[in-house]
């Protein structure tokens, strides 16, 4: 059972960057641990001043990376980090912020459009954002990056769909996902079955559910279902599992949180909140 308590506060869900980080200097982390948290830090107001870059940059070293080199494109962020132990390079891509315009503009642009990189099509805003960042993060996996052992890219929500498209691309050792939602047809998602491909899904989260799969969409990856009960993780579980505990789920988030001041009302959303990821590794 997880250690970290389930958050259904508005919080959680709209400002995950005022959580501090769960790294703690001295404890060895796995890379899943590492890419679930780094999804979370990416929130981190890291380009709007000094102190959140360094604030970032101490999460970080807690958990033995160097200091972050920041990619930025309109409302894109993103930063990369070498590990010092085994030379990892992590890449972590941020998730759609409520107070920025431009992501809301951006997830609404889902039109299908031709994804020469690797074949298929893929969401128009997705493909638009990332192709504006990409130069940089291949600039820096070229000079800074380069003597790495090996590459790592993960993200939450937008940021999720970001760091697919860029895997298409830079063609990690490993590709962790948070609350993704689906972004691109058949085609694209063949082209990456190559892939290590984590894909977490927390219980009820709806944006897992979006794009609608009738739409000529689909998830790249396994699922890796976070129960709504415990906080477990459950590989590629079967449909039939994750709707009993979605039902279940849903009855006791009605009975013990919607009702209480300052908690999301539906579990749909509150279940997208990156720490209510993070209790299923931490």
């Amino acid at each position: 059972m997880s250690t970290i308590a389930y958050d259904a506060s508005r919080t959680a869900l709209y400002t995950p960057e005022r959580h501090e980080t769960l790294f703690e200097r001295g404890t060895l982390y796995t890379p899943a641990q590492w890419a679930v948290e780094a999804s979370r830090l990416a929130y981190y107001r890291a380009e709007q001043s000094e102190a959140e870059q360094q604030r970032l940059a101490a999460a970080l070293a807690q958990a033995g990376f160097g200091e972050p080199r920041l990619f930025l494109d309109a409302a894109i962020f993103a930063f990369g980090a070498i590990h010092g132990g085994d030379g990892t390079a992590l890449i972590a891509f941020r998730g759609t912020q409520p107070d920025e315009i431009r992501h809301l503009a951006t997830n609404l642009q889902a039109q299908q459009i031709e994804w020469s990189e690797s074949g298929g099509r893929v969401h128009a805003g997705f493909a638009k954002a990332i192709r504006g960042v990409l130069p940089q993060v291949i600039d820096w996996l070229a000079g800074e990056g380069q003597p790495r052992s090996r590459l790592l890219l993960a993200g939450h929500s937008l940021g999720a769909a970001l760091a697919t498209l860029a895997a298409s691309v830079l063609k990690p050792e490993m590709l962790i996902t948070l609350g993704s939602p689906r972004i691109g047809d058949a085609e694209f998602v063949a082209s990456l079955a190559h892939l290590d491909i984590v894909r977490l899904v927390d219980g009820c989260d709806v944006v897992t559910q979006l794009p609608p799969a009738l739409s000529f969409y689909a998830h790249a990856g396994a699922v890796t279902y976070i129960t709504c009960l415990t906080g477990d993780c459950v590989d590629d579980p079967a449909p039939t599992m994750i709707e009993a505990d979605r039902v279940e789920g849903r009855a006791r988030y009605a009975s013990e949180h919607a009702w209480k001041p300052g908690a999301v009302l539906l579990r749909e959303l509150a279940d997208h909140a990156p720490i209510n990821y993070a209790r299923g590794f931490f």
